[in-house]
């Protein structure tokens, strides 16, 4: 527990160290479709400027911004034509007042139910829900070095990553940025032991998933079926003294509830496993958290972030595993577009991946994660 204190701290400092770095440049953005300046404006305008989702109104058409107030405010004002006007992609911008519209919303997009509109897109960029930061079993690019320690030996160990989740339809909300979104989400976790000679493939989890994410101002919810099914690696089954293989399989309902405010985020939920083999796992787990996203720079252009992320599954009687990653993010900062993140981990708990998750490891490293 001190170490998980200490890493906790960390983390908390790295949040206050970033609140009065400078700006990071706007410059660097290369796409300039209406859909990605509407994602990157309402994250200046909330994220860096602090402005409250529902205080404005972003409307993007050919490029060119207009934003409505609801009440007259020249600070706010000339902040967005500070920050804004330099960004690609952005031919014009114009800041208009108006009174708010008795329903709070769009009123060319008219409410149907939980504050989502009858309009809506196919294959939308990113997701209504950010992408956990600190979860092992996050699907993303990824590749990690660390000591990992179980059965109390310590090894070199590669972990790498490959997936994404793909948006198939997003139901626009009633304010920017809210709606109902469906996806296909995949991933591969792998890991090496790199004190064989041919680093050896110990595991290799597979997950195909169905999520569904809606977000509403600072709210956000993921529910989602998934699948995973763990394969040992070639070279373990046939060393000197191979496991025991346990054909690792199942399918699981999650919902996870998260709760923004400023750069930190809050989430907290569970899964449940309808199917599954072995047939006496114990189906039930609970999963909560806290995250930090600076919006501004702190090293090498780079914005602070970290993570803490904690499991406990009944099948271990109700211990808690926690994960921490604590770095700096490069590029863009919302899903679905081009980012790098260089990361410290650390994780204490039983093992994350594979058929070996009765055993209790730990581990630290350094990670590199992509974005697309």
């Amino acid at each position: 527990m001190r170490a998980t204190t200490l890493l906790a701290i960390a983390l908390i400092t790295l949040g206050i160290a970033g609140v009065g770095s400078p700006s990071p440049t706007m410059a660097a953005i290369d796409r300039t479709d209406d859909a990605f300046l509407a994602g990157y404006i309402a994250s200046v305008l909330e994220r860096d400027l602090h402005w409250q989702r529902d205080s404005y109104h972003l409307q993007i058409v050919k490029g060119v911004a207009t934003i409505t107030l609801f009440q007259e405010d020249p600070v706010r004002e000339e902040e967005a034509n500070r920050q804004l006007l330099e960004i690609d992609g952005l031919q014009r911008m114009s800041i208009v007042v108006q009174p708010e519209p008795a329903t709070g919303v769009n009123p060319a997009a008219p409410v149907t139910f939980m504050g989502i509109t009858g309009e809506g897109e196919n294959f939308p960029t990113g997701d209504l829900f950010q992408p956990l930061i600190a979860d092992p079993k996050q699907p993303q690019f990824y590749v990690s070095i660390n000591r990992f320690k179980s059965l109390g030996l310590r090894n070199t160990m590669a972990f790498v990553g490959f997936g994404e989740t793909f948006g198939l339809y997003r139901f626009f909300g009633g304010k920017e940025g809210d709606g109902l979104q469906f996806s296909l989400e995949a991933g591969l976790f792998g890991q090496f032991n790199l004190d064989t000679p041919s680093a050896n493939l110990i595991n290799a989890d597979y997950t195909i998933g169905l999520p569904i994410t809606y977000r509403y101002g600072d709210n956000s919810l993921r529910y989602r079926i998934y699948h995973q099914s763990s394969h040992l690696g070639d070279e373990l089954l046939l060393g000197d003294n191979p496991p025991e293989r346990i054909n690792l399989s199942y399918e699981a309902l999650e919902l996870i509830y998260a709760r923004e405010w400023r750069n930190w985020r809050a989430y907290g939920g569970g899964e449940y496993l309808v199917h599954k083999e072995p047939s006496d796992l114990k189906p039930a787990s609970g999963h909560w958290g806290i995250e930090y996203q600076g919006s501004q720079t702190l090293f090498w252009n780079g914005r602070p972030i970290g993570g803490v992320d904690m499991k406990s599954l009944e099948e271990h009687d109700w211990d808690i595993d926690t994960s921490i990653k604590v770095g700096l993010e490069f590029g863009h900062p919302n899903p679905g577009q081009r980012r790098l993140r260089l990361m410290i981990e650390w994780y204490d708990g039983f093992d994350p991946y594979g058929q070996f998750y009765n055993n209790k490891v730990d581990f630290l490293g350094l990670g590199v994660s992509l974005g697309f």
